[in-house]
């Protein structure tokens, strides 16, 4: 395998075919991962999806059942978590309570057999990178959860990792201090230059912070892509469904070719949509998920009729519930216009896609 380390604070890491068996129950099944020097790569998944199992299998707490985790160009399959040098922050951060925030970022350090001299200049060095000079000293039941957060961090760049995991690193903190974190985090990944893999269940997460996302289900990964093609572009219905919100919408295939299919809806309109999941044939039941950004109202005879039910002022949005000729409830996000009244409830629209490519359809069975 060719070396593709391009800096010295990233290192590559391929997930190779990993599949880990509890008994006679698959945590993950053939996952593989080709994660570049200094990116950051969010593990993304509802709860028991197998995200932290593979978390676990390539920091080398768990030993997989098959297949490899390669850093660099180094198999490590054979290594114990601290002969692989991976930096770890963990949900609770983990930090020992005893010790002083210089003390837990220098243990790692003196654990390796780092000198004295270096260790505490390398300590100083980290603290000011975190912005946590100033509390060195300090337990950390003195501190918020946001600076034990950046201690956790620190101690885990203390030992030179050659990749960093994060284990739902925010799911602790209140929203305004995550998105602070979650911006901190990210600046500090930069700057490093460290492969960095984190699990979170937090999509918002996930596309914010992350390079490319790995979206996992029942074990097994789903897609694996940049956050815009994670959104715009998803491969299969779970990912369309469980990234972002979509509406389901039912029909039936009129015709379909490669990578395309003109379906008409139960709700009484015809749309052209992509088929990311195969071929779909004429005269077969189809789901063609729209995102409710993706969907307009109007008053003029495109797409179908429905009746507004409610709408939902978001600050510049407005999401409405309308109801289709089927009965089927549609989710239409619009911007909102200052000084104008929401549309009324039980107030006729017409709903029809934004532009065209923004369908997809998968088949119904």
């Amino acid at each position: 395998m060719q070396k593709r380390d391009t800096g010295e604070g990233g290192r590559s890491l391929v997930v190779d075919a990993v599949t880990h068996r509890y008994g006679a129950s698959v945590a993950v099944e053939n996952i593989n991962l080709d994660i570049r020097s200094g990116e950051l790569v969010a593990l993304l998944g509802p709860s028991g999806c197998g995200k932290t199992t593979l978390l676990r299998i390539i920091a080398g707490f768990v030993r997989q059942t098959e297949g490899r985790i390669i850093l660099s160009d180094e198999v490590v399959d054979d290594l114990g978590p601290k002969r692989r040098r991976i930096g770890i922050v963990f949900q609770n951060y983990a930090l020992f309570p005893h010790m002083s925030v210089a003390e837990n970022v220098a243990y790692g350090p003196a654990a390796l057999g780092m000198g004295k001299a270096e260790r505490e200049a390398e300590v100083r060095r980290l603290l000011e990178l975190v912005k946590l000079g100033h509390l060195a000293d300090r337990l950390p039941r003195q501190l918020s959860g946001g600076q034990q957060q950046r201690v956790a961090l620190a101690r885990a760049l203390a030992i030179k990792p050659r990749i960093l995991l994060l284990d739902e690193p925010f799911a602790a903190l209140d929203k305004n201090l995550r998105l602070d974190m979650q911006i901190e985090i990210k600046r500090l990944q930069r700057l490093s230059g460290i492969t960095t893999v984190m699990v979170t269940h937090d999509q918002e997460e996930a596309l914010s912070m992350a390079d490319r996302v790995a979206v996992l289900s029942q074990g097994r990964l789903e897609q694996f892509a940049s956050p815009t093609e994670i959104y715009d572009r998803p491969q299969s219905l779970f990912v369309n469904t469980f990234v972002g919100s979509a509406n389901q919408l039912n029909g039936i295939v009129v015709s379909a070719d490669a990578g395309r299919a003109t379906v008409r809806l139960d709700a009484g309109a015809e749309v052209v949509a992509r088929t990311p999941a195969g071929t779909l044939a004429a005269g077969q039941r189809c789901l063609v998920c729209l995102r409710p950004e993706h969907l307009e109202l109007g008053d003029g005879a495109d797409g179908f009729a429905a009746v507004v039910e409610m709408g939902l002022p978001l600050g510049p949005t407005v999401v409405h519930e309308v109801r289709g000729a089927d009965g089927a409830g549609i989710k239409v996000s619009e911007p909102r216009r200052a000084g104008v009244a929401l549309r009324e409830t039980g107030a006729p629209v017409r709903v029809r896609p934004a532009a065209p490519d923004l369908a997809t359809a998968y088949s119904a069975s």
